[in-house]
């Protein structure tokens, strides 16, 4: 089997990796033992380099077009997929063994992840503002750009409103997590749910100051930093 190529974004941090949307993928292909490289675009350079290997782009909330990692290429099928939730689809239906979806729960993980993503996004302007800092100065002017169509500037990483806005939207995700009877989302089952719970939170930990990140580890009892090492361990990327 040939190793599928996943394109990830690039940060200054050591070990480069920082985007919670290329972090799932490559939970995913951890979790299921599939062989892949990886290839580092710089942030700024995501639209030359997408198109230029023929990538389709995605689409912001207004419609219009957006070029994006992670992108995927198997040489196997052939196949190069956008958008990390599309491509866990992929890996699922290409390489079913260690499942991501048991049960046909693909459509509820989906809305779970919508919803998680509509709880966190308001808070988002700080984690953003965080984020610039880790990047190239080219790469964090393209970031800035792209992103404040959707959340329009001034961002600061200090501002109290968003961490209160984030802390809500954990409150509400730790009492799904409650209602089940083991330490996953679907109880004792491992799926996708929990990989994409996990990358949000790396992405924090690998942007954040440190006291910022120890803050959000104790919210919940500390819920938090031990889903994302649980998450890890089983990945195999602990």
């Amino acid at each position: 089997m040939l190793p599928l190529v996943l394109y990830d974004t690039l940060s200054e941090l050591p070990g480069k990796n920082w985007s919670p949307s290329t972090a799932k993928p490559r939970f995913v292909l951890s979790y299921k033992d599939l062989p892949f490289v990886t290839l580092w675009v710089e942030y700024s350079d995501i639209p030359i380099a997408t198109k230029a290997i023929g990538a389709k782009p995605n689409k912001r909330r207004d419609g219009s077009d957006i070029y994006t990692v992670p992108v995927l290429s198997d040489p196997n099928t052939g196949a190069l997929i956008t958008d990390s939730l599309e491509i866990a689809s992929y890996l699922e239906k290409t390489y079913p063994e260690k499942p991501i979806f048991l049960d046909n729960s693909e459509p509820l993980i989906r809305a779970f992840g919508s919803a998680i993503a509509g709880f966190i996004r308001p808070a988002m302007k700080s984690i953003f503002a965080r984020t610039t800092e880790i990047l190239s100065p080219a790469s964090a002017k393209f970031f800035i750009e792209s992103h404040s169509i959707d959340a329009p500037l001034p961002w600061d990483a200090s501002y109290d409103e968003d961490w209160d806005l984030l802390e809500k939207g954990y409150n509400i995700a730790y009492e799904w997590y409650q209602k089940t009877d083991g330490k996953w989302i679907l109880g004792d089952t491992f799926s996708y749910a929990d990989i994409f719970v996990a990358c949000s939170l790396l992405w924090y930990k690998r942007v954040l100051k440190e006291d910022e990140w120890v803050r959000i580890s104790s919210w919940n009892g500390g819920k938090w930093a031990q889903v994302l090492a649980d998450v890890e361990k089983e990945c195999k990327l602990a």
